[in-house]
């Protein structure tokens, strides 16, 4: 009798062992699809097209977000592509932090600057790289997403665009990034309406205030917001009407 209904769990415990659990921050033993596991805006908007790019921000093709956030279980590599960064201040000069949502699939839960995405290949317009027209008008379109900004508050040249970035980070080693990150101001009122799915916090911070504020936080910062806090923020803050001279459109800052 007990040999036979060993012979019934066999199936069973082979069909388990197949199974895996994947706690916080360690690697997932077996690919589950995203839409199975993530909130479904969220992993719909994983079928995005990114591009990809080298090291010089040649573009070489596109690639799924998700491709593109996905860090190799072997190399621990992430694939090069182009991102944007939006840092946004009112007429009173505080800036502009959200904190990104619990739905978000790479670094929830996070606090970042005003918004953080990508221009998509799918999207014509947004390939066009004179005068970073396609990242602005992808900030544009992500800020009216994100943020609830109304595209006509916000237009293409709005947008100072200073500097790119090339950085790297394995996040929780499922997901992670690897960028080269365009630097866009903006100093204007704007409306603010945010999607919940996106964030689920705002708030203008003070130039004075800005190290005894991320101290408060109570959870952590995105790894391209600390980077550019940590090396390079303070100092264009500072020069707020004064950018021009920190414009650097040829080279890329290596972080």
């Amino acid at each position: 009798m007990l040999a036979s209904r060993l012979n019934l769990l066999t199936p069973r415990l082979s069909w388990l062992r197949g199974c895996s659990t994947t706690a916080v921050g360690q690697q997932q033993q077996r690919q589950v699809p995203a839409e199975a596991v993530h909130d479904p805006l969220q992993a719909h908007a994983l079928k995005e097209q990114c591009i990809l790019v080298d090291e010089n921000d040649k573009s070489i093709g596109a690639a799924s977000k998700a491709d593109c956030h996905r860090v190799d279980p072997k190399t621990g590599d992430v694939r090069l592509h182009r991102a944007f960064s939006v840092f946004l201040f009112n007429a009173n000069g505080e800036m502009l932090v959200q904190k990104r949502s619990s739905h978000k699939i790479t670094f929830p839960n996070t606090y970042t600057n005003a918004c953080c995405s990508h221009p998509l290949h799918e999207i014509e317009q947004e390939r066009q790289e004179s005068n970073a027209l396609g990242i602005r008008l992808a900030a544009q379109r992500r800020l009216n997403y994100e943020l609830g900004i109304p595209t006509e508050e916000l237009q293409p040249e709005d947008f100072r665009y200073l500097t790119r970035i090339h950085y790297a980070d394995t996040g929780d080693g499922v997901w992670g990034e690897h960028e080269i990150d365009y630097i866009l101001f903006l100093q204007k009122d704007v409306t603010l309406r945010p999607n919940s799915n996106e964030v689920s916090e705002v708030r203008y911070l003070r130039r004075d205030k800005i190290d005894e504020a991320v101290a408060k936080f109570g959870a952590p910062l995105t790894p391209w917001f600390s980077l550019i806090l940590q090396h390079r923020l303070k100092l264009w803050w500072d020069n707020l009407h004064r950018l021009e001279q920190f414009e650097d459109l040829k080279n890329i800052q290596r972080f």
